[in-house]
């Protein structure tokens, strides 16, 4: 299920097959940044979607192009910033919170892991204020999904928070209409 490409490059990335990316970039060291013909997703891109971080530090140690939009406009910073608990783990969460608290435990370690994705991608030289077809940049998507962790991460990296999107929305205002106090108090403290 999710995403079929037809770059093999790309495929591998987002099925988080290390191996294949690696043998495909020896076969040919400039599929590092090509784009998928449907949706112009790159290898980066794509681990970013599913949040495949070893994939994602695989790339970037073999120099992959953090800058680089797919047909959306979105960079590898985009899906960084939209990551978030898929529907299987709400349900996980739901069924195994109550024993012992895994069900917290497994919550943290997905918030743990979409943190260090963030901040292997902000040790590059990335867009901070990239926006893509809708006017959003990775401080929208963080703020619309309540990524409070994300959040700071990318203020300390100077994220614009006066960038208003297509609906004339800036990240405080998506923050605000939604009721998310602590990001509220984050941005505003920011400015």
């Amino acid at each position: 299920m999710g995403i079929l490409y037809s770059e093999p490059i790309c495929q591998a990335a987002y099925d988080n097959d290390v191996h294949q990316v690696y043998h495909l970039l020896v076969a040919d060291a400039k599929k590092l940044n090509v784009q998928d013909p449907e949706s112009g997703d790159t290898p980066i891109i794509a681990a970013c979607r599913r949040g495949n971080h070893r994939v994602v530090k695989y790339l970037l140690e073999q120099n992959a192009d953090v800058s680089v939009k797919n047909k959306k406009q979105r960079t590898c910073l985009h899906y960084a910033a939209k990551r978030t608990f898929s529907f299987l783990d709400y349900l996980m969460i739901a069924i195994l919170m109550p024993i012992l608290l895994i069900g917290y435990l497994i919550m943290e370690e997905k918030q743990r892991k979409n943190v260090n994705l963030m901040k292997l991608v902000l040790s590059h030289r990335v867009d901070i204020n990239a926006v893509d077809y809708k006017g959003n940049t990775g401080l929208h998507y963080a703020c619309q999904r309540k990524s409070h962790r994300l959040i700071p991460l990318l203020l300390e990296k100077n994220a614009d928070i006066s960038i208003k999107n297509n609906n004339n929305e800036t990240p405080l205002d998506i923050a605000q209409r939604l009721q998310f106090k602590k990001i509220v108090t984050m941005l505003k403290k920011s400015n």
